[in-house]
């Protein structure tokens, strides 16, 4: 499922147009992103958490050459799914 069939789904089972559902939907996103980039969790009880975990630095090694390089140190994005979920 992609996002426009997303859009699709929402608008059906909400009763909104296709442009409301977008907008919902884009505003939902904008908000999980605002959160995670101020380095807060969104938790949604019956599906999961979004949050942000931070990955040290670490030793590497270049495929093509074979040569050692540092990978530096940042920050990710994590879903843990809810129990309910599936």
């Amino acid at each position: 499922m992609n996002k426009t069939d997303l859009v699709k789904k929402i608008s059906e089972k909400a009763g909104l147009s296709q442009a409301d559902s977008k907008k919902a939907l884009e505003a939902t996103l904008d908000s999980i992103k605002e959160a995670l980039a101020a380095n807060d969790s969104v938790a949604l009880i019956g599906f999961g958490t979004f949050s942000v975990t931070e990955r040290p630095a670490r030793q590497g090694i270049n495929p093509r050459t074979k040569e050692t390089i540092e990978i530096a140190a940042k920050k990710v994005a994590k879903f843990k799914a809810g129990a309910s979920l599936i």
